[in-house]
């Protein structure tokens, strides 16, 4: 299979779909779990604390979320569609900047699989006392890393792909504010002198720039394809009347000389 068929078979607009889907299903299914969780603050409280099935207590804050299964369903789901967008978009791509289009797919896997960690392992007591916060842990890490930094490789190349500058700096700009409050978090949940924001607005500062990302990225793409298909339907139908106009035009034209040789012949006919 050639590079074009390849291109044809994973079109970007199937990327576009499953961004568009994960990005508004994490904040849906996000705002559904929160509502059942008494005196749930997205200031104070982390994402993760939403997944916890245990009620107790966890690093001060005060655990109870009975919705727990639907936010660990979607830290999976918003992984593997992530994942699925990226390595789609990547192979579609490749042709316009290998290396760009390798980077981007290795870093959606990666995305994927730190937040399926995230899912399966939840940020709790019981894991912090068995040892598996770890898992959770690093897989957040990885998980808001590499779609930050995915974000800023899809802006730095987007040249390449035919992206509008404002996309690109959008893209660009996103992805640094969301490594900038990764940062940010460290420091002040690592340091009791340091609270420049509570812990939650940072953490919803790493994650809150890929979901406006992926789902920015998916209508963009999916407006520009649209524009792209009325401008064929458009062009198709200009041509085709460009065509009936030339045929009717040559038709015109033959009769007007049939017309003149039958006039030739009459006038030859009387003389």
């Amino acid at each position: 299979m050639n590079r074009t068929a390849r291109t044809r078979l994973f079109p970007p607009r199937l990327s576009a779909v499953l961004w568009i889907v994960a990005g508004l299903a994490w904040v849906v299914d996000e705002a559904i779990t929160a509502s059942a969780f008494p005196a749930y603050s997205y200031a104070t409280n982390y994402i993760s604390d939403l997944g916890i099935p245990q009620v107790g207590a966890f690093q001060g804050r005060a655990i109870d979320s009975p919705l727990h299964d639907v936010m660990n369903a979607t830290f999976v789901g918003q992984g593997v569609l992530f994942a699925v967008a990226g390595v789609v978009a990547a192979i579609a791509l490749r042709a316009r900047g290998r290396r760009a289009s390798r980077a981007l797919g290795i870093l959606a896997v990666a995305h994927g699989v730190g937040l399926t960690l995230v899912g399966v392992f939840h940020g709790s007591q019981v894991n912090a006392d068995n040892g598996l916060l770890a898992f959770h842990s690093s897989g957040a890490f990885v998980a808001i890393v590499t779609a930050n930094v995915a974000a800023i490789v899809v802006g730095s190349n987007g040249r390449a792909i035919g992206a509008a500058a404002a996309y690109r700096v959008v893209s660009v700009v996103l992805g640094i504010l969301g490594l900038v409050s990764l940062v940010m978090l460290g420091v002040d949940s690592g340091s009791a002198a340091i609270t420049v924001l509570p812990d939650g607005v940072w953490e919803r500062g790493s994650v809150y720039t890929v979901v406006v990302w992926e789902v920015l990225t998916g209508v963009l793409v999916l407006v520009g394809a649209a524009r792209r298909r009325a401008g064929r339907v458009a062009g198709s139908g200009a041509a085709a009347g460009a065509g009936m106009a030339a045929g009717t035009g040559a038709a015109a034209g033959t009769g007007a000389a049939a017309e003149s040789d039958a006039a030739t012949g009459s006038a030859k006919i009387e003389a």
